[in-house]
């Protein structure tokens, strides 16, 4: 590991970093430190907030039976507690102890959803409220119980015994003092944010000093001004993190509003900037694109959030702060990565997929990237994060981006992007090009330091949006070193999986839910197998389109989709 250190001073400074968040938590932490967050309980919650997610019933009857599926895995608790059992996976005890599957039995709403919330968060307080460490103690973690609890404390207590009610609000208060003292050191980005929200919800819903409910209010306003960009995207550049962001922010604005608070501009900012972001990452049949570490589309959650959004008209093309084009015209949609990776600190799930694009038309998704799989897969969310599994080039099946290349590191850092593009060139199309369509030319120096080349690409969309034009170059860097390792291109195009694809002559026939497109490409093409991690029914076998060339032989190439009538 020393070796690895000495010669990527990046992830040096990343792991002194890291290292000395933790030194400082932990000296906040401890079974010396619990009689600190302890004190005695409120009489009562001075509201209970709304929440914007949905369950599902079916899966609540699951839980009832001791069968907890979470973060891709299956624990059968039988009649033992699930809190007693052995959890397979640091990702499964993050999610059992973050309580968020509450959703499911406030979608049952029942007696029987009732009492086995009451059951479960019983032996939570019995087992895990006295031990500071470990996963169910991670800021992040304890934040997402926190806002649970209180989302859902109205199905909590409907019936609840005077001893477990008095309990419930003292660990709620003693959950509440223990975020308040590990905020600061709360990992970056969102996880900081999720505690400063969980605080701002908590003094709404406790009896708090009308001082402490407007510092944390005020507190979180600042941490939105630092991670939320001037164009509303997030500054980990994943557009997932926006519809997690705005389904808790959302029911604190109400709930400031409802209790007659006032709402910090802060706030009102980043909801009014996030909004028409959120909007601006959706296809055509409501789902995200899959870029830096999105996964499968929550449709109801997206809905639900879209109800919020009062702006008029079109997105916007180009999010210039959050490094992404979006093309439009007749029902076809093209989204495009134009950014560099997020900084290093920020991008333990950023993707390796600079200038990748993805393709719909109408409600019908075709070119896509693989996304983010279920928490809990490691070796295939490092897949998912290669340039491979991108809608784009790739050289000498390396990625763009590179990862941390030791495992240990790997663990302890969460596996940040370390080199990786620093430049990206970029040339608006406008209306002009061709007179007749719209888009961007755009590059990137990803692949100098290895090879001495930059990949350009360029992507025109027809103003009716029955033809997608494509270039992609791969052209020696200015003062490049001449590099010795001979050079093979790929060009990626990862389609959906409900695209049936019909080899003819030099084209292929895409045909989707009553549509037919047509691939066409100067160069030779194969059609690949590939894997769509991001689905909401698991990974999905699927196929690609790859234009392989020898970028010293044929250094650019042409390829179009185009609709036929």
């Amino acid at each position: 590991m020393a070796t690895v250190l000495m010669e990527k001073p990046l992830i040096a400074v990343l792991t002194l970093s890291e290292a000395w968040r933790r030194l400082r938590r932990r000296l906040r932490t401890g079974p010396i430190h619990y009689l600190r967050f302890v004190g005695g309980a409120p009489e009562r919650l001075n509201v209970v907030p709304p929440s914007l997610r949905t369950g599902d019933p079916i899966t609540a009857e699951a839980i009832y039976g001791g069968r907890f599926h979470l973060a891709g895995k299956l624990v059968e608790a039988g009649q033992d507690s699930i809190f007693r059992v052995a959890s397979p996976s640091e990702c499964f005890e993050a999610e059992l102890n973050g309580f968020s599957w509450l959703n499911h039995h406030a979608a049952a709403g029942d007696a029987l959803a009732r009492q086995n919330a009451r059951s479960l968060i019983e032996d939570w307080l019995r087992l895990r409220a006295h031990r500071l460490s470990g996963p169910a103690y991670k800021p992040e973690v304890s934040a997402r119980r926190l806002i649970a609890w209180l989302s859902h404390a109205d199905l909590i207590l409907d019936g609840a015994s005077y001893d477990f009610y008095r309990r419930f609000l003292k660990s709620l208060m003693a959950q509440t003092r223990f975020l308040r003292s590990v905020a600061a050191e709360a990992p970056d980005g969102l996880p900081r944010l999720m505690v400063r929200m969980a605080l701002a919800l908590a003094t709404l819903c406790l009896p708090m000093p009308a001082g402490r409910t407007k510092a944390a209010a005020q507190n979180l306003a600042a941490e939105l001004d630092r991670q939320i960009l001037p164009d509303g995207g997030h500054v980990s550049r994943n557009p997932e993190a926006l519809a997690i962001i705005l389904a808790e922010l959302l029911p604190i604005r109400e709930t400031l509003i409802g209790q007659g608070q006032p709402v910090p501009k802060g706030i009102y900012s980043a909801i009014d900037r996030m909004l028409p972001a959120l909007r601006f990452f959706r296809h055509a049949d409501g789902s995200l694109a899959l870029f830096n570490g999105t996964g499968p589309s929550e449709l109801q959650l997206l809905a639900a959030l879209m109800r919020f959004d009062e702006t008029l008209g079109d997105p916007i093309s180009h999010a210039r702060h959050s490094g992404y084009h979006r093309l439009t015209g007749g029902g076809t949609v093209v989204i495009a990565d134009t950014g560099c990776p997020p900084p290093a600190a920020l991008s333990h799930n950023a993707h390796a997929g600079t200038l990748a694009f993805e393709l719909s038309s109408e409600m019908a998704r075709i070119v896509v990237n693989c996304g983010r799989p279920t928490v809990g897969q490691p070796e295939l969310k490092r897949l998912g994060r290669s340039t491979a599994a991108h809608s784009t080039v790739t050289l000498n099946d390396r990625s763009s981006s590179r990862f941390a290349a030791h495992s240990n590191l790997d663990r302890f850092l969460g596996s940040p992007l370390v080199p990786g593009p620093t430049t990206i060139a970029l040339e608006e199309l406008g209306d002009d090009h061709a007179a007749r369509t719209s888009g961007f030319r755009a590059s990137h120096n990803g692949y100098e330091r290895d090879f001495g080349v930059l990949h350009s690409r360029m992507l025109a969309l027809s103003p009716d949006g029955g033809r997608l034009e494509g270039r992609d170059a791969v052209r020696p860097a200015r003062r490049a070193k001449v590099r010795g390792e001979p050079i093979t291109a790929a060009a990626r195009f990862h389609l959906h999986p409900s695209v049936s694809v019909e080899t003819i002559g030099g084209f292929a026939r895409l045909s989707l839910r009553g549509q037919v497109w047509r691939f066409t490409a100067d160069q030779p093409f194969s059609v690949e197998d590939s894997i769509l991690f991001a689905d909401s029914a698991g990974t999905r076998r699927t196929l690609q389109l790859v234009i392989a060339f020898d970028p010293v032989l044929t250094p650019e190439i042409s390829w179009s989709f185009e609709r036929e009538h």
